[in-house]
């Protein structure tokens, strides 16, 4: 490898997997001498992904408080940070709602000549897509979902493991991949770091005040707690009354549930649960014998469709019913400001514009 690390933007809806894919693209990587590193990225604090990343042990940074284009400065200084541990690979992790990157995160990184910047890859959950592509599909989210797949250069169906028929995208030369198996996940790594492909092939034609009603039909919800029980319990047998209560609750309050991610930590393991819908049986991972715990360190992230002011009662309501005493609570729920890129690239050849403020 050169000393200039490889920069791997991949982007996606919201569950189609990407930190899992992430996760998995490093170890591949440990596996073959190489080093890597991870950032995230979200409108929030207190991430899932990110708690997610230090346990499985791989050097890490957030660009948090807004999208990696309104926070382009703050990407760059992470990745500069980053470099100090020499990583032949930094993974990049956009907002899951978001799009338009090529543009506004991939040619601003063209232009650093201390970096090499893959191929983006969007990401794609077969199951996801079927109803996002369906007539009755909410408007805002077929936006973005098919907005994210108009300006990938690689695309590829996540969950492969899963079985789901693969709907028809119009899109030449789509991949199949599955993180948990570890299907395509070694030819991934090789197409996107081959140097072979071009980077930013496309940049889209959009229109940005109906980008902002997308992203702001989304209610934001990050929330944080320490969990104490007694009797000591399992980090799963914490969780998942309280993952179930959340889900059953939001159903009742009409509120869509686009991603619900948790992950509850004690000294003797963790475990993660994530589902993509309403009443959907999650996915989850970690130490799932871990040994009883008293304390518990809790973090919760939900994307919904509905009031903020909904949604955040609802999680209120779940975390006051637990049977257990739940202490320094932080919740923090919103709908997305518009997006306000700090640089886009009007064509292929670099040119850009400042937006104006305000």
């Amino acid at each position: 490898m050169s000393t200039r690390p490889w920069v791997v933007l991949v982007g996606g809806f919201l569950g189609a997997g990407k930190t899992t894919l992430l996760l998995a693209a490093a170890r591949e990587l440990e596996r073959r001498g190489l080093r890597s590193a991870i950032i995230l990225n979200d409108q929030g604090e207190a991430l899932v992904d990110t708690e997610l990343a230090a346990l499985s042990g791989i050097r890490r940074g957030e660009v948090t408080g807004g999208c990696f284009c309104c926070r382009f400065s703050d990407l760059v200084e992470v990745i500069g940070r980053l470099r100090a541990y020499a990583p032949d690979v930094i993974f990049a992790e956009p907002v899951g709602s978001c799009t338009d990157i090529s543009a506004t995160t991939l040619h601003p990184l063209l232009a650093e000549e201390r970096l090499r910047v893959a191929p983006y890859t969007v990401l794609i959950d077969p199951e996801r897509a079927t109803d996002l592509l369906n007539d009755n599909a909410d408007p805002h989210l077929a936006f973005l979902f098919r907005k994210q797949i108009e300006e990938a250069d690689v695309v590829c169906f996540t969950k492969s493991d899963l079985g789901h028929p693969l709907p028809a995208l119009g899109v030449s030369g789509a991949r199949q991949i599955s993180a948990r198996t570890g299907q395509g996940v070694a030819a991934w790594l090789d197409e996107v770091l081959s140097g072979d492909l071009s980077s930013g092939r496309t940049l889209l034609d959009i229109d940005y005040e109906q980008y902002a009603r997308a992203e702001a039909a989304l209610a934001w919800m990050n929330s944080e707690a320490t969990v104490e029980c007694s009797p000591a319990l399992s980090p799963a047998m914490v969780l998942g009354p309280l993952f179930d209560q959340l889900d059953t609750d939001l159903t009742a309050a009409g509120v869509r549930i686009v991603h619900l991610k948790a992950i509850m930590r004690a000294p003797t393991g963790f475990v993660k649960a994530a589902i993509c819908a309403n009443e959907q049986a999650p996915i989850v991972e970690g130490n799932l014998d871990a040994s009883p715990a008293n304390r518990h360190h809790l973090l919760i992230n939900l994307r919904a469709a509905g009031s903020a002011a909904t949604v955040q009662a609802v999680v209120e309501g779940a975390l006051a019913a637990m049977q257990h005493q739940v202490t320094d609570v932080r919740i923090t729920c919103f709908h997305p400001a518009p997006p306000r890129p700090e640089r886009r690239v009007t064509t292929t050849s670099g040119s850009s514009f400042q937006p104006a403020a305000g």
